[in-house]
């Protein structure tokens, strides 16, 4: 039992005269939504995330200069000591470096390979995150014995946004061209993200489709599909849960503001929009939904993006693509960073069981 979990069986059993619970820092929460949430969290709201200053207050450059401070509860070093991780570079189209780490599964369950692969595109916004940031998800994903390579794109607001997503087309190329060097096979390969990242990762989808490139699938969490980053105001949004949630606790409007500045600032709007095609900021706008691969959603029922990102599913089943939704009941954003929730292993239980599936991996019997 976690140390949450157990706090809250002693408040379940307290008697009259005993400390009671409080609810302080709930008041960050509209009261709609506070009974929606799993008490887990809300215990974990209360002692960790209500105790920090609003993230929208921070200036970049102290993120910058802090990372350590701003990663996930669950990132995880793991550059050193780890069996079977290696690093590389990938060169993005215009040349720059991208770092990538590949976690390799293990032989004695799963052979010698050459392994399936599954690339990861970690959340933050476009704006957060790096190889430490998701790597326990990469962890776990790799005992589905593929390799997973997880891919450090660049972010805002020191690259222009959109370099991120040619930063993951050439890791997807980069993998079909690599593949004797890595140990694995081009002919079995999957791609997915949190949030910024599952963005990346729908994107990719329909390059890959359009360029001619079999995915086994495409397994996006808590995905924006619109450009609610160029919002002015979040009544722009045509979806109920951008508005329910606009002062939730994880990614409230304010965050969300706070994330648009460094990646589209309003003065600068215009001149972005012409670099890239509009789909690639708003994939649900994109006009072709035929032949697009797999695809495995997965969204958080106390998050602004949940609708747009069922609505993107809805798209793909209208286009005749096999889609798998499924909503986390309970949950904020980015709930699969918090190892005190059940339902985030629930969440790793299931990308187990889905990668398994997508690229046909059995295990070798014992």
């Amino acid at each position: 039992m976690s140390t949450l979990e157990s706090s809250l069986a002693g408040h379940a059993v307290s008697k009259p005269g005993a400390s009671q619970p409080t609810n302080e820092g709930l008041d960050l929460i509209e009261d709609h939504i506070v009974p929606q949430l799993d008490p887990i969290f809300l215990e974990y709201f209360k002692s960790v995330i209500a105790k920090k200053p609003p993230a929208h207050e921070i200036p970049i450059e102290h993120v910058r200069a802090h990372p350590e401070d701003f990663r996930p509860p669950c990132a995880l070093d793991t550059s050193v000591g780890y069996e079977r991780v290696a690093d590389h570079v990938v060169s993005s189209q215009d040349g720059a470096s991208i770092p990538v780490r590949v976690y390799h599964p293990d032989p004695a369950r799963y052979g010698p390979g050459p392994y399936p692969v599954h690339l990861n595109f970690h959340g933050g916004g476009f704006v957060l995150g790096d190889l430490h940031a998701e790597a326990s998800l990469c962890l776990s994903m790799r005992e589905a014995g593929v390799a997973v390579i997880d891919v450090d794109y660049r972010h805002c607001p020191e690259a222009v946004w959109g370099k991120c997503i040619q930063d993951g087309w050439a890791a997807l190329n980069w993998v079909r061209d690599s593949h004797a060097t890595i140990n694995i096979n081009p002919t079995s390969v999957s791609l997915g993200g949190v949030s910024a990242g599952g963005h990346i990762s729908i994107v990719l989808q329909h390059m890959a489709r359009d360029a001619g490139i079999p995915l086994k699938l495409c397994m996006p969490s808590v995905p924006p599909s619109t450009d609610g980053l160029t919002f002015e105001f979040y009544t722009q949004s045509p979806f109920p849960s951008f508005h329910e949630f606009r002062r939730g606790p994880v990614l409230p409007w304010k965050r969300i503001q706070y994330f648009g500045q460094q990646c589209f600032p309003r003065d600068r709007i215009p001149e972005l929009r012409k670099l890239w095609p509009d789909w690639w900021l708003a994939p649900i706008r994109a006009t072709n939904w035929k032949g697009l691969c797999d695809t495995y959603v997965r969204t958080a029922q106390c998050d602004p993006l949940r609708d747009e990102g069922e609505a993107y599913a809805m798209k793909l089943i209208a286009g005749g693509a096999k889609v798998t939704v499924k909503r986390y009941m309970g949950c904020p954003h980015t709930f699969m960073y918090l190892d005190v929730l059940k339902q985030k292993h629930e969440y790793d239980a299931d990308a187990v069981d889905a990668l398994k599936v997508a690229h046909g991996v059995q295990e070798i019997p014992r």
